[in-house]
């Protein structure tokens, strides 16, 4: 099996061919009243689950054979990535369970079972063990879809990073929610591979910011995480196979405050009519305090999977 730091445009087009006609093309809209910046959303927060998780998933499942089918599939997620393998699973008419951590949103686990897909919830740690040894023997024999590292889910989601350079070719910088680093450097790998002068920054909050803490170190460390409403970035580290990719292939993290990200997806309603999770709202964040490079910058709005009350409370000024 080949390590996600060997992923190359030829396997984001290979994807491409893959998922076309079942993963719909998502709008790039300028932001306006953005200060300064010119400022491009590309909103993943359209797609068919509300997030981009479904090219991934639907890149992968597309490469297995009929008996893995049958087998059925299982992936550890917070939400989007178990509600991507749902969607791809169920088009295929294959079963798909879901490992959750026990504190996942329940706007993300009524998705995932409206989908048809099972669930396990685990404590955090038990279900991080999951995403770093790549198994679950109680799920087996079937196939388990890692939601970060699996080289078809990068590519799947590095599909992003071609349509930005058609949608916008004189783009100058990408920022995009760094959870594990699949969403990040499959679309650095797609770029990376067509424009190289054009720079792809993971963006994390202050709350959980493992990629920054692994560049400052020059390696895999843990930080300090709180938990927050921003779940799907945030985790105590990174995952050991996906720190030579983000070393290759990312420019850098950009780190926000939780303010910053709740100004953004306030923001995003107020200004756009677009809403972002909190994921999402790094990224903007990122964008609107001007942390990336000068001229035209996109931000990957990856999802708007935000339970209700959450964004009720952002919206009427308050800091969920």
């Amino acid at each position: 099996m080949r390590e996600p730091d060997s992923i190359t445009l030829d396997d984001v087009v290979a994807a491409r061919k893959r998922i076309e006609g079942a993963v719909p093309r998502s709008p790039l809209i300028r932001m306006e009243g953005a200060g300064a910046s010119d400022l491009y959303l590309k909103l993943e927060n359209l797609q068919p689950i509300r997030s981009f998780k479904l090219r991934g998933a639907d890149s992968a499942m597309a490469l297995l054979s009929p008996g893995e089918l049958a087998a059925g599939v299982y992936t550890a997620s917070a939400g989007n990535m178990a509600q991507g393998l749902a969607w791809a699973a169920r088009r295929r008419g294959t079963r798909c369970t879901v490992v959750v951590p026990d504190n996942a949103p329940q706007t993300k686990l009524d998705g995932i079972r409206r989908l048809g897909a099972d669930t396990i919830a685990l404590p955090y740690d038990e279900w991080w063990n999951i995403l770093a040894t790549h198994r679950y023997p109680p799920l087996e024999p079937a196939r388990f879809v890692h939601p970060v590292s699996d080289l078809a889910v990068m590519a799947g989601n590095g599909t992003i990073g071609l349509e930005i350079l058609e949608d916008l070719p004189d783009v100058d910088s990408v920022l995009v929610p760094f959870g594990g680093g699949g969403l990040s450097c499959g679309i650095a790998a797609a770029i990376r591979g067509l424009k190289p002068e054009v720079k792809v920054y993971g963006c994390e909050v202050e709350t959980a910011a493992p990629l920054a803490a692994a560049i400052a170190a020059g390696r895999v460390v843990e930080c300090t995480r709180t938990p927050t409403f921003v779940d799907g970035i945030g985790a105590r580290t990174m995952l050991v196979e996906m720190w030579p990719p983000a070393r290759r292939l990312l420019a850098g993290s950009l780190v926000v405050s939780l303010e910053e990200v709740v100004a953004a997806i306030r923001m995003l309603v107020e200004r756009a009519a677009v809403v972002g999770e909190g994921a999402a709202g790094a990224a903007v964040a990122a964008g609107l305090k001007g942390s990336g490079d000068v001229g035209r910058v996109v931000c990957v709005v990856s999802g708007g999977n935000i339970e209700p009350a959450v964004l009720s409370s952002i919206l009427a000024g308050g800091v969920p």
